[in-house]
């Protein structure tokens, strides 16, 4: 059990910091995420929306308790991951392995998830 409860931490808290580390430069509306986010296709108002999102996001993760928003703190950001690779392929109308960056950091979001699952055994 002791294995399982320090992967999980382990795991969720690089989730968590890099989710609200990409989080700030959103909050904050710094030129190159509203540039960024508008090269996607999306309009600047996403930016503020989509940092907030991750913000929560990666708290509500690290809170031991609301199951039910830590669900879907997990699938937003995830899908959240999914959603920018899949973008930046669109975007740019062909496949950068650059974009395969951002797959990384699904890797600590899924064990971080599966070991909570685990260590509660929902």
């Amino acid at each position: 059990m002791k294995t399982t409860k320090l992967t999980y931490w382990i795991s969720t808290s690089l989730f968590a910091a890099f989710m609200a580390f990409t989080a700030i430069p959103d909050l904050l509306l710094e030129k190159e995420a509203v540039s960024f986010i508008g090269h996607l296709g999306y309009p600047p108002y996403f930016v503020f929306f989509i940092g907030v999102a991750k913000l929560l996001g990666s708290i509500a993760i690290l809170v031991p308790k609301f199951v039910f928003i830590k669900e879907w703190a997990y699938a937003g950001l995830f899908f959240d991951l999914t959603a920018a690779v899949y973008s930046g392929v669109a975007a740019a109308g062909k496949f950068d392995p650059m974009m395969l960056t951002m797959l990384m950091w699904i890797v600590p979001g899924i064990l971080s998830y599966y070991f909570w699952r685990k260590k509660t055994a929902l």
